[in-house]
């Protein structure tokens, strides 16, 4: 399972950096909707429905996942990749442990402890780091928000809750559900219903919107194809294991993130961002190892 759950973190860093190539943020929020929807409907066709009990979390969950992906494209339209998302993946982190020792009865060890706290130390230093004005080459160069942002910090602060609480009740809801599989379906489905109405709601120019999430289709509908599975593995994950040690093997797909900002939108990247991601990687990894 652990080497599943480490290619899930491959594929969310991934569709996470396609996101942020993508300039419109509610044009390929609504791509990777169309995403869900298609593969929430034949999941759902092959899977069926799951059990009552899980219906309240399915539908909770879809309305805290739409909300984190707006949060999500908003954070990366106003800061960093190598910043944003190792703050926003890590912040999960550490309140879904939070909760999960404290409400759900899950127990850590001394080690998975000091994870936590190094974890914590190292996302606020990393939240508090700054640098210049870069530009992306995915999308031909254009501008990017100044790094250390301090709008980027304040949404992925809230990106991170949102996580923490869409995979806390998914937790909860797909241990209820019977078929984690017919779970994951129909949350799929449900995004790909809501995603678009509410990206349709917040556009400035609702005219051209359909003509602007046809411009971006390609790179919106792979994001949305990568997530899904990245997703779907980490569902089917928590089925069996304890909430923070998949919660924290995931995320260590942070590291990645500094790499991939680096090479692909030509952040800025310094030694002390570097050490500070890599310090948040060892506190997952002790989190796990514990």
């Amino acid at each position: 399972m652990t080497a599943v759950v480490l290619f899930a973190a491959v594929l969310h860093s991934a569709w996470n950096a396609l996101v942020k190539a993508i300039p419109d943020r509610l044009a390929s929020s609504t791509m990777i909707a169309v995403a869900y929807l298609i593969s929430g409907v034949a999941g759902a066709f092959v899977f069926g429905m799951p059990f009552q009990a899980s219906w309240p979390y399915v539908l909770a969950s879809a309305g805290l996942q739409t909300c984190y992906l707006i949060l999500l494209t908003t954070s990366y339209k106003h800061g960093d990749f190598s910043q944003v998302y190792p703050l926003a993946r890590g912040l999960a982190v550490l309140l879904v442990t939070a909760v999960a020792t404290t409400f759900l009865a899950e127990k850590l060890s001394v080690l998975q402890l000091a994870g936590v706290a190094v974890v914590a130390g190292s996302l606020l230093s990393l939240a508090l780091t700054g640098g210049t004005l870069t530009g992306g080459i995915l999308m031909g160069g254009r501008p990017t928000a100044p790094t250390g942002s301090r709008k980027g910090t304040m949404f992925a602060v809230l990106t991170g809750v949102s996580i923490a609480a869409y995979t806390l009740v998914d937790g909860v809801g797909v241990r209820l559900s019977g078929m984690p599989m017919a779970y994951v379906s129909w949350l799929f489905l449900l995004q790909g219903l809501l995603i678009p109405v509410v990206c349709w709601r917040l556009a400035p120019e609702r005219i051209g919107f359909a003509r602007r999430v046809a411009r971006h289709w390609k790179p919106g509908l792979l994001g949305g194809l990568v997530s899904l599975v990245a997703y779907g593995i980490v569902v089917w994950a928590q089925s069996l294991a304890p909430l923070a040690l998949v919660s924290a093997l995931r995320e260590t797909s942070v590291l990645l993130a500094g790499i991939i900002g680096a090479v692909f939108f030509k952040e800025r990247f310094s030694r002390v961002r570097l050490g500070l991601t890599t310090v948040a990687v060892a506190g997952i990894v002790a989190l796990q190892l514990g």
